[in-house]
């Protein structure tokens, strides 16, 4: 008698099978025979085996609206259920009865009323089922309250997708006291634009509830203590604004270890409350939200890995956290200017610090932190210059540590040398060592100070510095006094320039023969021509512009004299400014170069680039030589002859 039954059972649950198989115009093949010996099958006889579907479109609509998905013996997926097809949805789970192979089921597209939707979840609450996810959910008719048995269930999760409800007047106590009061270890609610969930009655099992993409806000699970074996809580993309309510609501979370809050609006503004974090959290996900440098005031102590990706924080306060088990911190793409330093991460080994704006990172990190082994600050825009030098050559000494190194690391600034990878850039020490360029720059002006030093008393520069202002102040006195008179008129044929040694022979032979004679040339001479009262200078400046030419007799004599060295240089500042070619020299005895001093290097220019008249010992040569020297002077002075004729007047 047994044995008929359990196979008149067996026939039922297949042949609602193949209905199903049939309207999804899906053919059912069986490797085996459909029915075993009754010593093969459990009690209800389901589990059987389903090999394998195939399609086949000539096959006759079933009375069953919904479409199968997937079928084998551990998992049924099912979709396009509407409400007529409740009923006989609720027949067919109830075949797999707890014991049975089945064990994961999935519902999708599911348009039900809400008594229709509770009794599939009460049927497969008593099934085998141990994973039951349900997506695009559409209630029809209005939430009421449900007497939920949860008692002897095999689910260890559940996974709502996309609920729709399409009345809103309803008390939402009875809808989320069902979902509250849960006795499974994970519970995942997705995308369904809920505003709030219940604490549960009694100390609940969960372990693991997933709220992601709802409308939660702040007053989630405020003053719930029966969430004490939860361990995994993620709240992702929500509605959440207080760090401050977050820590509190987690504070009576006794077995919290993880916990997402990222995407949502959290802000901390250092407030004089302090944080209430769950002692046992250690990662702690708070990524993409509009947290600042005051988060870290408001931390758990104990975390161990903190997501802060995408927020708004510039720098790592001194002093604020202390954080002694963190171990991974991640600050990318925030406003850093700076790596943080690690005195209140004691145990940190990863720190992310990518597209912040660090423009260059501290050469000292690893120093201050020499627990961390890896290091992620690639894809900022770093300045090349010498202070980033050694943070380049710091990756060189760390081994490895640098992560994305070296693609991730190139220059932003200047401007020429933008997308240079740092491991290219390279500048000269004697460049970024200011205190070895300050040395050089010293020693290099020291030497150039010795230089010129040496110059200007090997030439004589002091000299000609002094002998310049003094023609330049007596120009000037001469303007003042006599700023009309700035033509000067010509009254000598020449200014003559000699040693005292050598008087005898200017008094006695040239003076004699350039003045007597036919030629009647008119010598200045500073015996009888330099006004008395006016400075020597001026009297040699006004002696020289007066004169055609400037005689200069040569010797060992003159160079030895410093008044002659005073004329020559006059008369030769003359050659330059009137660009005229006045000056005229007789070498009265040789002089030896190395008689001449250094500051007499203007004498050695002229006698080695113009011609001078040598005096010739014989006698018969003298008259050659005083008719080249005529010819070298002679010109008519009418102005002057005007002039003297004014004055004898």
């Amino acid at each position: 008698m047994s044995e008929n039954t359990s196979a008149l059972r067996n026939f039922f649950v297949y042949k609602c099978l193949f209905a199903l198989t049939l309207w999804n115009h899906v053919s059912l093949s069986v490797e085996n025979k459909l029915l075993t010996p009754s010593n093969n099958f459990s009690e209800d006889g389901s589990d059987q085996k389903i090999k394998s579907l195939y399609t086949n479109r000539h096959q006759s609509k079933p009375s069953c609206d919904w479409v199968v998905i997937q079928n084998t013996t551990e998992s049924l997926s099912l979709s396009e259920i509407k409400n007529r097809d409740v009923k006989k949805l609720i027949e067919l789970l109830s075949n797999f009865r707890q014991g049975s192979g089945l064990q994961n089921l999935t519902l999708t597209n599911v348009s039900a009323n809400w008594n229709a939707l509770m009794d599939i979840f009460q049927t497969v609450w008593h099934s085998s089922i141990e994973y039951f996810n349900i997506d695009s959910v559409t209630l029809l008719a209005n939430v009421k309250s449900y007497d939920f048995d949860y008692s002897g269930t095999s689910m260890k999760a559940l996974t709502v997708k996309k609920i729709r409800i399409t009345n809103l007047y309803f008390s939402q106590d009875d809808l989320y006291r069902i979902f509250a009061d849960m006795n499974i270890a994970e519970m995942t609610i997705a995308e369904s634009e809920m505003i709030h969930m219940l604490c549960p009655s009694s100390v609940s099992p969960f372990r693991h509830l997933n709220f992601l993409k709802n409308d939660l806000t702040d007053f989630l699970f405020q003053k719930c203590d029966n969430l004490i074996e939860l361990e995994t809580l993620i709240l992702q993309r929500n509605k959440f604004e207080s760090l401050l309510k977050v820590s509190f609501m987690t504070s009576r979370m006794k077995s919290l270890k993880y916990l997402d809050m990222s995407y949502n609006l959290l802000r901390h503004d250092g407030a004089d409350v302090q944080c209430q974090w769950a002692a046992s959290l250690t990662e702690l996900d708070l990524s993409s939200n509009q947290l600042a440098d005051a988060i870290f005031g408001c931390l758990p102590v104990n975390i161990k890995k903190l997501n802060l990706q995408n927020n708004q924080i510039s720098s790592v306060p001194k002093g604020m956290a202390d954080l002694k088990s963190l171990e991974e911190l991640n600050l990318a793409s925030n406003r850093l200017a700076d790596l943080p330093g690690c005195g209140g991460f004691t145990s940190l080994q990863l720190l992310n610090t990518e597209m912040n704006s660090i423009l260059t990172p501290s050469a000292d990190f690893f120093q201050s932190c020499p627990r961390v082994r890896v290091l992620q600050a690639g894809h900022n825009p770093f300045k090349c210059s010498c202070e980033l030098q050694d943070f380049i050559r710091l990756e060189r000494q760390s081994g490895g540590k640098l992560s994305g190194w070296p693609s991730a690391y190139a220059c932003e600034y200047p401007e020429g040398l933008r997308g240079t990878e740092l491991k290219d850039f390279h500048l000269s020490e004697l460049a970024c060592n200011m205190t070895l360029l300050l040395v050089t720059a010293l020693l290099l002006t020291l030497v150039l100070v010795a230089v010129v030093a040496f110059l200007c008393i090997y030439l004589d520069v002091p000299w000609y510095v002094r002998m310049t202002w003094q023609w330049t102040q007596t120009k000037r006195r001469a303007w003042h006094n006599h700023p009309r008179e700035q033509e000067t008129f010509l009254q000598f044929h020449a200014f003559v320039s000699y040693s005292e040694r050598d008087a005898l022979w200017v008094k006695n032979e040239l003076i004699p023969n350039l003045e007597r004679g036919e030629s009647r040339m008119q010598l200045c001479q500073h015996e009888r021509n330099f006004v008395p009262g006016k400075s020597i200078v001026e009297n040699i400046i006004d002696c020289i512009e007066k004169s055609y030419r400037s005689i200069f007799v040569l010797s060992p004599n003159f160079v030895r004299s410093e008044w002659c060295h005073y004329e020559l240089y006059f008369a030769h500042h003359k050659l330059f400014s009137e660009n005229s070619n006045s000056l005229i020299l007789i070498l009265l005895e040789p002089i030896p170069p190395y008689v001449i001093p250094a500051r007499y290097h203007k004498l050695k220019a002229l006698m080695a680039k113009r011609t001078y008249l040598e005096w010739p010992k014989e006698r018969s040569k003298h008259a050659l030589f005083w008719a080249n020297l005529r010819a070298a002077i002679n010109i008519n002075l009418p102005i002057a002859i005007e002039a003297n004729k004014k004055q004898s007047d």
